[in-house]
């Protein structure tokens, strides 16, 4: 159930030893920086139109975006750079952007493979370039009901979007080429006295039944992070009722649809209720294959998003390759240390350790399938 087999959603390691990337992979695996990244996370903007209490990017948003013009240019400046995909995501809600479906044309045009990140209230208005020009759209929903999703994912204005965001997941599904995914985030809020007060785990289920009949592809489950990206770790009280839901969600399971979970769903928090994952690396290779751009700056790596210690550049005012090439990269490449730096829970951590081991048993290729590293 956890996808986890060669090919799978979440098997990041098998995906570095494609044929179209290695030449790529194999600079990074040995320390020297690719003259252009394999994967691009764009923020368009950081507006967004829920007010979701747990949002990881909270102190970040309605902080500005990307003219028109600049966005646009942008998409075009990293199809001429090499860049295989880029995902748009935020940050705030990509899709709000004025200039989105030009920027999905402009990238899908130049042959560079295109994935989504969205709350799903807008895919109405773009849903012919989602249909036909993006390789997956993830919607995050949370939720199994209008109830429920007004707790953790509450409208500005107090506004229940529950019934748009499914009715556009199924006008999409009925449409779409790519794959459609629904995110579910388990969380958790505690009362005063530290007791379990609310929570949506008990829908996860409910939501997975929902994403199939709605024409999801695939349903991804995944713990709750800090606003330091920190795994908040599982109550105890909860394991139950997680193990529960998740067993009901395998009977789900065919050709056409899969669950996706990751192993740290179930990771139980330390004293201060967070999950550490402490690495030994003073490097991150992983990063001269994805790096984030957003209207604030370009940043080492998305989960810097924000960290002024981890920008590189201007993406407002200078070109992608000046910014990759430049020398504020190459500064920032030294100074920001996994060992010190990310001690929170990094999905691609299992990446580094094969890229390292690459260096000595470069191991053998395999065809393309994923430009998504």
């Amino acid at each position: 159930m956890a996808a986890d087999s060669r090919g799978g959603p979440l098997d990041l390691t098998s995906k570095l030893y494609q044929e179209f990337t290695r030449p790529q992979v194999s600079l990074a695996a040995n320390g020297v920086q690719p003259a252009a990244p394999v994967v691009v996370e764009l923020d368009p903007t950081s507006f967004c139109d829920l007010a979701c209490p747990e949002c990881i990017s909270g102190s970040l948003l309605n902080d500005g975006r990307f003219t028109a013009e600049r966005l646009t240019g942008l998409a075009a400046e990293l199809v001429e750079a090499g860049v295989k995909a880029v995902i748009l995501i935020g940050g705030g809600e990509p899709l709000l952007h004025s200039a989105i479906g030009e920027v999905i044309t402009t990238l899908h045009t130049g042959g560079t493979s295109i994935g989504i990140t969205t709350n799903g209230t807008t895919i109405h208005r773009h849903v012919g370039v989602l249909a036909d020009k993006v390789e997956w759209t993830r919607v995050s929903v949370d939720a199994a009901t209008a109830e429920t999703y007004g707790k953790f994912r509450p409208g500005r204005g107090g506004r229940n979007r529950f019934a748009e965001v499914i009715a556009n997941m199924e006008l999409l599904g009925s449409r779409k080429s790519g794959k459609l995914g629904y995110s579910f985030l388990v969380m958790g809020r505690r009362a005063e006295d530290g007791t379990l007060a609310e929570t949506n785990a008990g829908e996860i289920a409910a939501a997975a039944e929902l994403a199939k009949r709605v024409g999801c592809d695939y349903f991804e489950v995944k713990p709750e992070y800090d606003m330091e990206h920190y795994i908040r770790g599982q109550d105890p009280e909860l394991l139950d009722t997680l193990s529960a839901q998740l067993s009901r969600l395998r009977e789900l399971e065919d050709d056409g649809f899969t669950v996706v979970s990751p192993g740290t769903l179930g990771v139980l928090g330390g004293a201060d209720g967070t999950a550490r994952e402490v690495k030994e690396y003073t490097t991150c290779p992983v990063a001269d294959l994805r790096t984030l751009v957003t209207s604030s700056g370009a940043y080492f790596c998305p989960y810097h998003r924000g960290n002024p210690a981890a920008r590189y550049g201007d993406p407002t005012t200078e070109t992608f390759s000046a910014m990759w090439n430049g020398e504020r990269r190459r500064r920032v490449r030294d100074d920001v240390r996994p060992d010190r730096h990310c001690r929170f829970h990094c999905i691609r951590h299992r990446s580094n350790l094969a890229l390292f081991e690459m260096r000595e048993k470069p191991g053998e290729t395999i065809p393309d399938y994923d430009p998504f590293l």
